[in-house]
């Protein structure tokens, strides 16, 4: 590890103008690129204090032994020659995106004597124009096929061509007349060149002029009698018509624009491109990166705009470039866009209107490459084992923890405070493992004291289960008192973790810790998918498996709750460490500084992924806890009476007030209910206090209840 000090450059050394800047290691290789108006700023930001620098940029100034740099005349080709080195040196501290494959286009080789529309991946040809990408060929192929009716432009193979012209017969498509045969002379070569031009013109958005042509030409047919001629135009209007349907208008204004939105965490990074043209999709393309370097949103942005535009020319640069976030300098780099193109290219955020609805749809694309992207590396066995070292390594385990529990706590502003416990085995999701607390101990809003409680029930049960199983042949002298199994079930205590009901014939002593059912997690008491299964005598399976990792979602003061929690049980062989989401910085239990690892290490990846489905599921939790509580209604307190007997009751009575001053025999008309649960029904609703009349402001009218009992 270097010293950044040992090669700073002396004070005066660096210029003041715009520049590019390169960073070597020991070995001579370029390990980073990066560009500046002002180069003396931007270099004497690396060579500070390095504890005030951010963790990727720590890394790199370590890693590099040297720092060189090249003055430019504007920042137009700074931008240029940072965009070249990059490709140049391939720098392993950039930004790099990957196409997770090669996309197709849509090309016609207009540099041929007979020009010929076919399927093209890879780098471009000068000569050929191209459409595109598509997410699959058979897109194309599809598209394709309905135009060459009205375009019958060549598409075969230059050895098929050549055996055609030499038999003078054409193939299948000449016989069916979906190609004008230029092999055997059915149209001259001008001829030809015309139908490929006019292909192109179609499929860059000039669509109204054929099909308006197209269906004079059917109409003049029509009146001339020429019938058979006037439906092989009408077949043909249709087929240009559903080629279009094929990518449906999405800006009404006919624009050329592309579409780029970005999805990122702290770790990766994944970037959509939706090209539009005449208002259309006409192709759609992604890359994924790891953030190995320290940028922004806006530098996603720019360095996407670099890959995307840094080899093309003329048309292949829309006039106008929609980003969610602007580049560090938008006018250095509309400038140099408007170089690749040749005229003026708009480079802007969308505001209102179609194009932010449109780049709303490309950003849900982004989050959901981002998702599959992170699902694929989870997948991967070597990829989890290697993850699992460099936890272990970096935490001083003595082995891989092969499971691992994460805690989160979730609630609304201090209400309905809950936890949840997800667990990771092999470095895979184990959701028959997932736990669901409800916080008991106390009211209002303290995530430290939260976790101590999760943490000590969770693990009170682990012990109470290995003494009943007999594992436990000496129990450990903890600092709290762990009451035995049968002591708190005779004193009807009940764990508090998600699916753990009471047993029917023992109702739980009042202010004892109640059980939150599977159902409760899903509004309408819906089957969780994320629910425990239940052992053979109906009760969920137990704590019985001790993780060898406890991760808590914050920092210090959560990990030392959670590892104070363990002391007052005697638990001293499970390790803690927390994820905080500000840095990613693993913190454990005693140290004052957070454990550093590094953004493309697969150790801190599989911690992220833990952290964030613990987070996902206390969320959804506590969401769907709070719409149940907000759809209660005072029939819920009647004993035996089921959603059907419910509804029953309102559609007879019209509301719960009118169900309220209904008498005993009344509510008895209703079917299905006997005089027993009639009373029931009385009583749970005078018990219950009716809430205050909704009054409307404007005319001073009393509202009335509606079905559920609130006011409409």
């Amino acid at each position: 590890m270097a010293d950044p000090s040992s090669y700073r450059p002396k004070p005066g050394q660096i210029p003041d103008s715009p520049g590019v800047y390169k960073f070597r290691d020991e070995h001579r290789r370029v390990i980073y690129v990066g560009k500046a108006k002002n180069l003396r700023q931007r270099l004497a930001n690396y060579f500070q204090d390095l504890a005030a620098l951010h963790p990727r940029t720590r890394t790199m100034v370590t890693t590099a032994a040297s720092v060189e740099w090249t003055v430019v005349s504007t920042e137009v080709e700074a931008l240029q020659l940072e965009y070249s080195w990059i490709k140049e040196f391939d720098p392993r501290f950039n930004v790099k995106y990957r196409d997770d494959k090669s996309y197709p286009y849509l090309a016609v080789t207009l540099d041929e004597e007979f020009p010929r529309v076919q399927v093209m991946r890879g780098a471009k040809k000068k000569g050929v124009r191209y459409f595109g990408p598509y997410g699959h060929a058979w897109a194309i192929r599809e598209t394709v096929d309905l135009m060459l009716r009205v375009f019958p432009v060549r598409t075969c193979s230059a050895g098929v061509f050549k055996n055609a012209a030499r038999t003078g017969r054409p193939c299948l498509l000449g016989y069916i007349g979906k190609c004008s045969a230029p092999c055997v002379g059915r149209v001259t070569p001008e001829e030809h060149r015309e139908l490929a031009v006019d292909f192109c013109d179609f499929m860059a958005g000039r669509t109204g002029t054929y099909i308006r042509r197209l269906e004079k030409e059917m109409m003049a047919a029509a009146e001339e009698m020429e019938y058979e001629r006037a439906a092989r135009l009408r077949d043909d209007v249709e087929a240009l018509k559903r080629a279009m349907e094929k990518s449906a208008v999405v800006l009404a204004d006919a624009t050329d624009a592309d579409l780029i939105a970005v999805a990122e965490d702290e770790l990766e990074a994944a970037v959509q491109i939706f090209h539009v043209r005449g208002g259309r999709v006409r192709g759609q393309r992604g890359w994924v990166t790891d953030k190995v370097e320290n940028v922004d949103t806006s530098g996603l942005v720019e360095h996407a705009l670099q890959q995307l535009y840094g080899e093309e020319t003329g048309d292949s640069v829309p006039k106008e470039v929609l980003v969610p976030a602007l580049p560090e300098d938008p006018d250095a780099v509309s400038e140099w866009l408007a170089g690749r193109r040749g005229s003026q290219v708009s480079l802007r955020i969308p505001q209102r209107g179609d194009k932010k609805d449109l780049m709303a749809t490309v950003q849900r694309n982004a989050q959901q490459a981002l998702g599959l992207h992170k699902t694929k590396r989870a997948s991967d066995l070597t990829t989890r084992s290697r993850a699992l070292e460099e936890i272990a390594e970096a935490l001083g385990l003595d082995t891989a923890p092969l499971r691992i529990e994460c805690f989160d706590i979730s609630h609304l502003q201090g209400d309905d405070v809950v936890a949840s416990m997800v667990v990771f085995e092999d470095g895979l999701a184990r959701k028959s493992e997932y736990r669901r607390f409800q916080i008991k101990g106390f009211e209002g809003q303290d995530d430290v004291r939260s976790m101590h409680e999760v943490i000590g029930r969770r693990f009170k049960r682990y012990l109470q289960d290995k003494e009943r199983t007999g594992e436990w042949e000496e129990a450990p002298a903890p600092t709290g008192p762990v009451p035995a199994p049968d002591a708190a079930l005779a004193s009807g205590e009940v764990p508090a973790c998600s699916g753990e009901v009471p047993a029917p014939d023992a109702a739980p002593a009042p202010g004892a810790d109640t059980a939150v059912p599977d159902s409760a997690a899903v509004p309408g008491g819906a089957p969780d998918p994320d629910a425990e299964p239940r052992e053979d005598d109906g009760r969920p399976k137990r704590f019985a498996y001790p993780p060898q990792l406890v991760v808590v979602d914050g920092g210090q003061p959560q990990v030392a709750a959670a590892k104070r929690a363990l002391d007052e049980l005697g638990i001293d062989d499970i390790a803690v460490c927390g994820l905080a989401k500000r840095l990613e910085e693993v913190w454990l239990p005693e140290d004052d500084d957070p454990v550093v690892l590094p953004r493309s290490s697969e150790g801190l990846y599989l911690l992220q992924r833990v952290r964030d489905e613990a987070h996902r599921f206390a969320i959804t939790y506590q969401r769907a806890k709070r719409a149940k509580r907000i759809r209660s209604s005072p029939l819920d307190a009647v004993a035996g009476l089921g959603e059907t007997r419910k509804q029953a009751l309102i559609k007879h009575f019209g509301s719960v007030k009118k169900l309220r001053q209904a008498t005993i025999d009344e509510i008895c008309e209703v079917p299905g209910i006997g005089r027993r649960t009639a009373e029931s029904v009385a009583v749970a609703l005078a018990s219950a206090a009716p809430a205050a009349p909704a009054v409307n402001t404007a005319t001073g009218e009393i509202m009335e209840e509606n079905d559920g009992g609130s006011t409409t």
